[in-house]
């Protein structure tokens, strides 16, 4: 028996620990989005997240192209999509193209934390839609060079990712087994004393 939207969702919800935020545990990356669209108003408060992402001298190098489905936006961000992506992508109300400014604007040199810091900005705005009951979806799966070409990005901004933003859909909507099985699959994530140390390979014991 295929699981509905809900149930999913439940299953993939982290397990919650106290003190930790519930956007943390709620945050998922699913492919399947419902017909609804998203609020101006939501939108906004996800940006309003982004914007306050720390960044190195404080230069915010973070810069995002927002497309809702019907319009060009869209259908330039679509367009540069590898193929497996645009089979699910193309159901996602709102598509966001991100990029980093590699310049610091104060004295011109190199901005070596720029996509660092457009990765932390990107992540504020996940959460952001996971607190509103959002869901978001980050993508590699995407040809950078095309989406350069067709916005007209200058070169000393890097490309980053595609953001699938919507609300959550049916997985049988898919309507491929393996995208499905994907969907309803659990969550893993490694143990603490795998990615903190005390010395390198040495888990701090946290």
């Amino acid at each position: 028996m295929s699981l509905t939207a809900h149930e999913v969702h439940a299953l993939k919800k982290a397990p919650s620990m106290e003190g930790v935020l519930p956007a943390f545990h709620e945050r998922w990356s699913p492919r399947s989005f419902a017909a609804r669209e998203v609020s101006a108003e939501a939108l906004k408060k996800l940006f309003e997240a982004a914007r306050w992402t720390a960044s190195s001298y404080n230069e915010q190098p973070w810069r995002f192209i927002v497309g809702l489905r019907g319009d060009g936006t869209w259908e330039k961000i679509f367009a540069a999509l590898g193929e497996f992506n645009k089979n699910w992508a193309k159901t996602a109300p709102v598509l966001i193209l991100t990029a980093a400014h590699t310049r610091f604007s104060h004295n011109g040199t190199e901005n070596r934390h720029a996509l660092y810091d457009l990765g932390a900005a990107s992540s504020y705005l996940t959460l952001e839609a996971a607190a509103l009951g959002l869901a978001a979806h980050q993508m590699a799966g995407f040809d950078p060079e095309a989406a350069r070409k067709a916005f007209g990005v200058p070169a000393e901004y890097l490309i980053g990712t595609v953001i699938a933003l919507g609300y959550l859909g049916e997985p049988t909507a898919l309507g491929d087994a393996g995208l499905i099985k994907s969907e309803t699959a659990a969550r893993a994530r490694k143990p603490l004393d795998e990615i903190v140390f005390s010395e390198w390979d040495k888990a701090a014991g946290i």
